[in-house]
C-alpha cells in the first residue's frame, strides 16, 4: 500500500470509535488511557450528550463512570453523532456496532451496514478500519469490504487497512477481560494485520493472536460462544435426566468436573443476552439446512450410518445430516427449558390455569441491566400458554419500564395471591429477598441456584432447582424421561 501524508486536523494517534455502547464506551476509555485521542461516534443524542458532559450511560461497568468525567475533562474523548466527520479527522476506526436476529433468526446488518457508509463517506487513504462487532464468517471480508469501497471510492488493501478483531468481553467485567483475554487479530492482508496487531499492542496489555483471514477471526468469535450454547444445552439434558431418574445433577456434575477433560456448564431455565442464544445463528447463517451428499460439490455433514428412528430417517438410504446438527438443536434445548420449568411447577401445585405466577428477574444475567434475549419472556409466554396470570419482579428496572418491556409489575394487593415463584435472574439481592410477603406460594423453582434452601422450606414452600432429582410423581418420572417431547413442540426462537 502506497504512504500517504495525513490531510489537515487528521492525526494517525486519534482513533474513532463507532458506537458507543456497553462495549463501545469502555473501549473508547482503553485507547484514551493508553494515550490515544478518540472520538466516540453515536447515532443516539442522548449518549453523545452524555459523555461530552462527562457522564457515562453504562452503568454496570466499574471504574467506568469516573473514567469517562476524567478523559473528557482532559480532551482525551469526546463525543459526536456525525460518524463521517469524526473518521475524517483520524488514522484508526474501530466499528463496534451490533449486529441482531430477527424473529425468524435471519440476521440484520440494517445497523452496521448504515454505519459502514458513514465510515466510507469520510474514509481518507491511509486509515485503518477494525471491526470487533461479531459478524457471520465473510462478513468483513466480503460485505464490509464491499460496501466501504464503493462509498469510499478506494480500494482495500491498496488505498487503506482492513481487519476484524471480535470482542471478547462480558458486560460488568469489561476492563478485566481486556486485560487478561488474548485479542484475536485478523486482516484481508499482511499489511493490514501488522497495523491492527501494532495498534492493540499499543493500547492493551493482553497477548496477540494473530489469525491467517479476518474470516478466521469472524470464525473464532463463533466458535467460542456456540461452544457455551451447547455445553448449557449438554448440562440441560443431563438435568432432565437427573430429574427422571432422582439424581443431582449439580453434585454429578462437580464430580464429573474433577476429571481435568470434563468441563460441564450449569443447567437451568435458559440462556439470554446478546451473545450465546444470537450468535450460533451467525454461523449457521453459513452452513446448508439441508443434506448435500458426496455426488454433490460443497462442504457436507458426516454419513453417520442407517437411520431408522430419528427425524433424519432416509428411506432406507445412509442419513447425510445438515451441517451444524448440534448447535441446531442446542438452541432449542435452551430455548425449551422454560417450558420444561413450567411443567416441574405444574407437577407439584396442578393446573396453572387462573393461578398466579411471580418471575424473579427480567435481565437476561444476575446483575445486569440488560434483558436482551431474557429467558424471562419464554417464562412468561410458557406460563400464560397454561392459562396462568404472570407478574415479574426486577430491581434494576422501574414499573414503567417493566410494562414497556412486556411484563407486569406485582401490585402489593396481589401478593397473596402467588402460587409460585420463578427464580430466572439471580441478582444479589434476591438472597435477602422476603419470601414471607407470599402465604399461597407452595413451590418456588430456583432456575439460577441462587437461593438459599433452608430460607424457602422454613415457610413451608417446595424449594425446587433444574436437575435436583426430585420425583414429584410416577406421571412426572415419565414425562421427564426427556426434554424431547418440549423440544419437538416448540420450533427454535
Amino acid at each position: 500500500m502506497q504512504n500517504y501524508t495525513l490531510n489537515g486536523g487528521r492525526s494517525p494517534s486519534t482513533v474513532a470509535v463507532v458506537g458507543m455502547g456497553k462495549i463501545g464506551l469502555p473501549l473508547a476509555i482503553q485507547f484514551a488511557q493508553q494515550g490515544r485521542r478518540v472520538i466516540g461516534c453515536d447515532v443516539n443524542p442522548k449518549v453523545v450528550e452524555m459523555i461530552n458532559s462527562g457522564q457515562s450511560h453504562v452503568q454496570e461497568e466499574p471504574e467506568l463512570a469516573s473514567a469517562v468525567a476524567s478523559t473528557v475533562a482532559s480532551g482525551a474523548l469526546s463525543a459526536t453523532l456525525n460518524t463521517t466527520e469524526a473518521v475524517q479527522q483520524a488514522g484508526i476506526v474501530v466499528v463496534i456496532v451490533p449486529v441482531v436476529i430477527d424473529a425468524n433468526q435471519e440476521v440484520n446488518f440494517q445497523a452496521l451496514d448504515a454505519a459502514t457508509r458513514a465510515i466510507g463517506e469520510g474514509l481518507q487513504p491511509g486509515t485503518l478500519v477494525i471491526y470487533e462487532t461479531t459478524l457471520p464468517v465473510g462478513t468483513t471480508s466480503l460485505r464490509l469490504r464491499e460496501l466501504l469501497e464503493g462509498t469510499a471510492r478506494l480500494r482495500a488493501g491498496q488505498d487503506f487497512l482492513l481487519a476484524y478483531s471480535p470482542e471478547r468481553v462480558s458486560s460488568g467485567f469489561i476492563f478485566r477481560d481486556l486485560r487478561n483475554y488474548p485479542k484475536v487479530v485478523g486482516a484481508i492482508d499482511e499489511q493490514s494485520l501488522a497495523a491492527a496487531v501494532a495498534f492493540y499492542r499499543s493500547v492493551l496489555e493482553a497477548d496477540i493472536i494473530s489469525m491467517a483471514s479476518t474470516d478466521e477471526a469472524e470464525f473464532v468469535k463463533l466458535i467460542e460462544t456456540t461452544y457455551r450454547d451447547v455445553n448449557i444445552a449438554l448440562a440441560n439434558e443431563f438435568a432432565c435426566f437427573a430429574d427422571a431418574h432422582g439424581l443431582d445433577v449439580v453434585a454429578a456434575i462437580a464430580a464429573a468436573n474433577t476429571q481435568p477433560y470434563s468441563h460441564i456448564h450449569t443447567p437451568g431455565v435458559g440462556v439470554g443476552g446478546h451473545c450465546i442464544p444470537v450468535y450460533p445463528h451467525f454461523l449457521l447463517a453459513g452452513a446448508p439446512l439441508h443434506p448435500v451428499g458426496r455426488d454433490k460439490s460443497g462442504p457436507y455433514a458426516p454419513d453417520l450410518g442407517r437411520d431408522k428412528s430419528g427425524p433424519y430417517e432416509s428411506q432406507g438410504t445412509f442419513a447425510k445430516l445438515p451441517m451444524l446438527m448440534l448447535p441446531r438443536f442446542a438452541r432449542r434445548i435452551n430455548d425449551a427449558m422454560a417450558e420444561y420449568a413450567v411443567s416441574r411447577i405444574e407437577a407439584i401445585i396442578g393446573s396453572l390455569e387462573q393461578q398466579s405466577v411471580l418471575i424473579l428477574g427480567v435481565a437476561y444475567r444476575g446483575n445486569v441491566r440488560e434483558a436482551a434475549f431474557t429467558s424471562a419472556r419464554l417464562l412468561q409466554d410458557a406460563l400464560r400458554e397454561r392459562g396462568a396470570t404472570v407478574y415479574a419482579d426486577d430491581p434494576l428496572y422501574s414499573e414503567d419500564e417493566l410494562r414497556a418491556m412486556g411484563f407486569r409489575p406485582l401490585p402489593p394487593e396481589r401478593e397473596e395471591e402467588i402460587r409460585a415463584i420463578v427464580l430466572q435472574a439471580g441478582h444479589q439481592v434476591y438472597q435477602e429477598y422476603d419470601f414471607g410477603r407470599f402465604p399461597a406460594c407452595r413451590v418456588v423453582l430456583d432456575g439460577r441456584r441462587a437461593l438459599c434452601r433452608e430460607r424457602i422450606e422454613a415457610l413451608g414452600m417446595r424449594y425446587v432447582t433444574i436437575g435436583d432429582g426430585y420425583r414429584e410423581n410416577a406421571e412426572m418420572q415419565r414425562d421427564l424421561q426427556s426434554v424431547s417431547a418440549v423440544l419437538y413442540r416448540r420450533g427454535s426462537r
